[in-house]
């Protein structure tokens, strides 16, 4: 009877650990859904930010995004040869070949460590969509002191 208790015990939080673990693994890339939805709402948009982003034109676009089922898939290759330095053209390599494993296993594959500062960073979010406006107003002119700083050439 005691083993029964204990086995049952086991389970149970057996279970719970598990439903943990693949409730926060979801959280994980959940910005990929976005960035495939405003990609297919505004294909030429995405385009754009994919070349800014990366520095790249339209022929490496297009031979990326031809390479991958979504959109958002076209992203990571560039973010992972970025922060691999291995060429696009690997990366896409790696990428059929590890499909289906996961972006962890591709990162692990490219060199990446998954358990690094960059990797976990880019769990967490993109830089193509800034929603944050980071430095909106930069450049502006605007102060808080009106104009009476003192410094160099000013009294």
């Amino acid at each position: 009877m005691k083993l029964q208790k204990m086995f049952f015990i086991v389970s149970v939080v057996f279970l719970l650990v598990s439903s943990v673990v693949i409730v926060v693994s979801a959280g994980d890339f959940d910005w990929i859904r976005d960035i495939n939805i405003r990609a297919e709402a505004d294909p030429l948009g995405f385009r754009a930010r994919l070349a800014t982003r990366f520095k790249i034109g339209d022929a490496q676009i297009n031979a990326v995004l031809s390479n991958v089922e979504r959109p958002a898939d076209a992203y990571m290759v560039f973010r992972f040869g970025e922060m691999s330095g291995k060429p696009t053209g690997y990366v896409i390599e790696r990428y059929r070949s590890e499909k289906g494993k996961g972006w962890g296993a591709l990162a692990k594959s490219l060199g990446i460590k998954p358990g690094s500062k960059e990797f976990h960073a880019l769990k967490r979010g993109n830089d193509l969509y800034d929603e944050k406006d980071k430095g909106k107003d930069k450049g502006k002119g605007k102060s808080k002191d009106k104009g009476k700083r003192k410094g160099k050439g000013r009294d």
